[in-house]
């Protein structure tokens, strides 16, 4: 299939299984092509698992889920050492190693996991026993997050925060998403996640969707834009560079995936808050939240 019918063909096999929350199934399948992670944040029982196990189970790979607790260690994660019946040190991988990753309620873990999740994530690699072993490729980690003022939460500090290309809020459900979600979980509740594409093809449209021209206008306006988050008065901190890397790589995967050769401003526009919100720190006593700045500086930026 063309970038354009597997895009259309994700989505419509995740509609059978989640109501409503296309932005997020799009956001999700743009970050997979683009290798990034994504952080998917929300109150809980608003599908954040199930539209990550689900887009996952569309592809044809590897796929793997940690469940975040207080009492879950590195080693629960990347793997460890031991030694076997010959007295040799060998290594146990952990979920890491895998193609797909769900790491649900990242922020109910101790900032030691969370230390040791982000590098494996950020490095692709875990160093053991004085040897390095790779990650499979690819590899997409989906972050499930619950607000701050559940209980049971820390906060998921900025400089790790800016690891994850992506975050993407999950809300409550509209009153009619609401009432498909009823029938949805009448109906397929014992519906299979049809498979769609492989791990070659990902691979294959991940070098494809390189090919995409980003404009000299748009990079400009990138930098324009993440720039001005550092200048914003109610800002203590602004977006990385990271931010712009995530733009062009997101910009491009988007284009892609629409059937065009060429990246667009509203692509850009379209990615804004969920490349920029995760990276800016705000003033507590500003009065303005993350998003209606970012809201701003798009509406002003030329």
């Amino acid at each position: 299939m063309d970038p354009l019918s597997t895009y259309n063909a994700i989505i419509a096999e995740i509609k059978k299984h989640v109501a409503g929350k296309e932005d997020a199934m799009r956001l999700l399948l743009i970050a997979v092509v683009a290798g990034g992670h994504v952080l998917l944040e929300g109150p809980p029982g608003v599908a954040k698992t199930t539209l990550t196990k689900t887009l996952s189970q569309t592809i044809n790979a590897d796929f793997k889920r940690v469940q975040g607790s207080p009492d879950l260690e590195p080693k629960d994660f990347t793997g460890y050492t031991y030694i076997d019946e010959d007295n040799k040190p060998q290594f146990k991988k952990g979920p890491v190693f895998t193609n797909m990753l769900l790491i649900d309620e990242l922020n109910r873990t101790t900032p030691k996991t969370m230390n040791s999740m982000l590098e494996a994530l950020e490095e692709r690699v875990v160093t053991a026993g004085g040897k390095d072993f790779e990650l499979m490729k690819p590899f997409t980690a989906f972050a499930t997050q619950n607000p701050l003022n559940v209980e049971g939460t820390i906060p998921l500090p900025k400089v790790l925060a800016d690891r994850f290309l992506m975050k993407v809020d999950a809300t409550y459900p509209s009153l009619e998403e609401e009432q498909l979600l009823i029938r949805l979980k009448e109906k397929n509740e014992k519906l299979e996640v049809n498979k769609i594409i492989g791990v070659e093809d990902i691979l294959r449209m991940q070098e494809e969707a390189k090919s995409v021209e980003l404009p000299e206008e748009l990079v400009g306006y990138i930098a324009r834009l993440v720039s001005a988050t550092r200048n914003d008065i109610h800002v203590v901190m602004g977006a990385s560079p990271r931010a712009d890397i995530a733009f062009m790589q997101c910009g491009k995967v988007k284009a892609y995936l629409e059937g065009r050769n060429k990246v667009t401003l509203d692509d850009l526009k379209f990615l804004a808050k969920p490349i920029l919100t995760h990276r800016i720190a705000v003033r507590s006593t500003g009065g303005v939240g993350v998003n209606g700045i970012v809201d701003g500086l798009v509406a002003t930026i030329e």
